[in-house]
């Protein structure tokens, strides 16, 4: 979908923003089955938990449905975002309904306003949009999230929302490779204060090193090389995001030392 709200998966969403109506916004992937009563119990949260602006389901294993793939998002202070719970089995430890970091967008609610002020805060390139087109696909949730979470919004994760995730059915591979590897370096570059880069350097460096490194050792497959292209193309081109980067540090609504705290506490809870 190339055009005025972007490409690929982020022009789909935002050009169904334009369309949508009503408080709450659900995004679903195309390769999710949920539970019958799944979008009950995902509206259901926001309604008895006024605080939070967004929710996040329980995303299992297509194949594996007794294995988590997310319990909600969170964001490593090495710079690399990660799932809640990914790949465990399901014992029961993520039975409570709790804050955590960010939603995984696959099967997630938001409250329209919420939307409505992260678009209006410029943290796109173009501004104006909900995910920014300049990531085209692969980590715009992970994007929202941080704006979002600069910004003071929070979220729920909700246990009975259950739903089935066949990972990478509509992606993956070569294209996941390229885009994470680039979308990764953009949103250092792109949402991160500066205290937070600066103080945890050495840990950003080393995990980009570390994942160029076994790229390398595996550097006959396509996803390996695609991976390695990715982030060269974020390291010769990151000053692409820094006018977003600018309104989003701007617009920020916590400070710094509360954002890095933020990052280090659901990391540590993962």
């Amino acid at each position: 979908l190339p055009g005025e709200h972007g490409h690929g998966f982020v022009a789909a969403i935002n050009l169904g923003l334009t369309e949508a109506e009503g408080d709450i916004v659900v995004f679903l992937n195309n390769d999710t089955v949920p539970d019958p009563d799944w979008l009950g119990a995902l509206v259901g949260a926001l309604d008895r938990n006024e605080w939070a602006s967004m929710a996040t389901s329980r995303l299992m294993l297509y194949d594996r449905p007794g294995y988590f793939h997310s319990t909600g998002d969170y964001y490593g202070l090495n710079g690399v975002p990660n799932s809640r719970g990914v790949w465990q089995a399901d014992s029961g430890q993520y039975d409570r309904e709790e804050e955590v970091f960010g939603p995984q967008a696959a099967a997630a609610a938001y409250r329209s306003e919420v939307l409505a002020d992260l678009a209006l805060r410029g943290g796109t390139t173009p501004p104006g949009y909900v995910l920014d087109p300049q990531l085209w696909m692969y980590c715009e949730d992970v994007d929202l999230n941080l704006r979002a979470r600069l910004r003071g919004h929070r979220t729920v994760y909700v246990p009975t929302a259950r739903v089935r995730h066949r990972l990478s059915a509509t992606g993956g591979g070569v294209l996941a490779s390229y885009y994470v590897g680039r979308n990764l370096i953009y949103l250092i570059a792109k949402d991160l204060p500066w205290r937070v880069i600066w103080r945890h350097l050495p840990s950003i460096l080393g995990t980009q090193a570390s994942i160029a490194f076994e790229a390398l050792r595996a550097v006959q497959g396509a996803a390996a090389r695609a991976r390695l292209r990715g982030m060269l193309v974020g390291l010769l081109t990151w000053p692409r995001v820094l006018p977003a980067r600018r309104r989003v540090l701007a617009s920020a609504l916590i400070s710094p030392s509360r954002f890095e705290k933020v990052l280090r506490k659901f990391s540590r809870g993962a």
